[in-house]
């Protein structure tokens, strides 16, 4: 066959790729055997080399291991395949074709390769999946898009379910990745009813967070990582030796491995073990597509969660600040949450915080106001502690009666006393049944206040000084 007329005839760059193969499924030397004016030019400006006729394929396209698979399967096995990636090592969307061809050379295959590239992903390129895998991304997007944030992990364990199946899977999950305390978590995952993989003694292996840390360098700036055969489990103990000794310990021959990233960073991963490698090229194709749209979720869901943090807690003392107190108090008012009996409202307030800002600095009073939540959260160690204002501090206790409220009380007495210049005033009243929490609430204000006169009362040398 004449190589250079047929690719001279192609505007997009191609090629024709030659494909060595063994009868046990393996291939070795995959070369690009000849190549069009474009992808020639390519090779002089973007690998700075000239094209050589049979030259190993890494020297003019991204070396990529599940593109080696890939050009085996058409130039071997003879199937048409188109797919549309982001090739992450050039920082591209490749468009790409191939087409298998006669081959007059035993163990040898050949193929057309032909691609666009663009430095932008293509939405309609990124939908043009076959039939039933454009179905299979599409079910996984809506149900993704009726996520909210009370419904969210609910909504993924049917994601995680659905994807589980789609890969006839015995086990399917998503690891969340924390980077500040160097551990992963399990955010949903899914098992078959004949599953024989013990998920749980994977995570809770000390080694699994140095496996996990090699799942980049195995993936290698890929879509993903593909372990299908006894060929790749060669290939990844050359690449990540615990990985493989892991999938030998747990019985695990074939995974899938896609990483979860938004705006380059890594929130995860997103893993398959055990699934039905005849659908490999199906898989990959549908997962490429959902991994985006799974990770920009999670992202976004990871964001509102800290944004819901920041409008609930104090960041001075850690305890709840006063808008998630007013909702705490407005769901009490609503009949949303309903309080058991019996509950009191507690106010305490520092005595002395303007003495010690004035006389020893803010970052002081600062200092004493964290000392004075801390002693608060620690007897009050069941309950919610918010910071109402300045050195006011409210909390409800439930399931606590009058004589054990008095002796938590005492106890923060005692504890105050151990520390330097804490002293609360300090005032409570019962909420009982059909009360009105805000008549309670003014009340335990009061005898605070109270509280606090008679401690100055105590101390006139200290009156004109709080």
């Amino acid at each position: 066959m004449d190589f250079e007329k047929l690719v001279s005839g192609h505007k997009s760059l191609t090629c024709v790729i030659s494909v060595e193969y063994s009868p046990d499924g393996s291939y070795g030397n995959i070369r690009i055997a000849e190549a069009n004016a474009g992808l020639r030019s390519d090779a002089e400006t973007v690998f700075h080399r000239p094209f050589v006729p049979d030259s190993p394929y890494y020297y003019y396209l991204p070396q990529d291991k599940n593109f080696e698979d890939f050009m085996y399967r058409c130039a071997c096995q003879g199937k048409p395949l188109h797919t549309y990636v982001h090739v992450e090592q050039m920082g591209l969307w490749v468009n790409m074709f191939l087409l298998p061809l006669e081959s007059d050379k035993e163990n040898v295959g050949y193929c057309l390769y032909s691609c666009d590239v663009s430095p932008y992903a293509d939405a309609e390129q990124q939908a043009s999946l076959a039939a039933d895998t454009a179905t299979a991304a599409l079910e996984i997007s809506i149900k993704l898009r009726g996520a909210d944030q009370e419904n969210f992990h609910q909504v993924f364990d049917e994601i995680i379910g659905d994807i589980r199946s789609l890969a006839s899977a015995e086990y399917c999950s998503i690891l969340l990745y924390d980077s500040e305390n160097r551990q992963y978590s399990v955010f949903c995952e899914s098992a078959s009813s004949e599953c024989s993989i013990n998920a749980e003694n994977i995570y809770s292996s000390t080694r699994f967070y140095n496996i996990a840390e090699t799942f980049d360098a195995v993936i290698g700036g890929s879509s993903c990582a593909i372990i299908k055969d006894e060929n790749d489990l060669k290939w990844l103990d050359s690449v990540s030796p615990g990985f493989h000794l892991l999938m030998n310990d747990h019985g695990i021959n074939s995974v899938v491995l896609f990483p979860l990233k938004h705006n380059g960073s890594i929130l995860g991963y997103l893993w398959a073990l055990n699934y039905r490698t005849e659908d490999t090229v199906k898989i990959k194709e549908t997962l490429e597509l959902s991994t985006i749209l799974i990770a920009s979720e999670i992202a976004n869901y990871q964001l509102m969660k800290q944004l819901e943090i920041l409008s609930k807690i104090d960041m001075l003392t850690g305890c709840y600040n006063r808008n998630a107190m007013n909702n705490s108090v407005d769901d009490i008012i609503i009949g949303k949450t309903r309080l058991s009996e019996p509950s009191a409202v507690i106010f305490a307030d520092l005595n002395g915080l303007k003495r010690i800002n004035d006389q020893k600095g803010h970052s002081a009073g600062d200092r004493l106001i964290r000392t004075a939540a801390a002693i608060l959260s620690q007897v009050f160690y069941d309950f919610d502690v918010y910071r109402a204002g300045g050195d006011e501090f409210m909390l409800i206790t439930t399931g606590l009666c009058e004589a054990a409220v008095k002796s938590r009380l005492e106890q923060l007495k005692e504890q105050t006393a151990i520390a330097s210049d804490v002293h609360f005033a300090v005032g409570y009243c019962f909420v009982g049944e059909g009360d009105d929490i805000r008549t309670a609430m003014k009340i335990a204000d009061e005898m605070m206040y109270a509280d606090k006169k008679e401690y100055y009362d105590k101390h006139p040398e200290l009156k004109y000084r709080w």
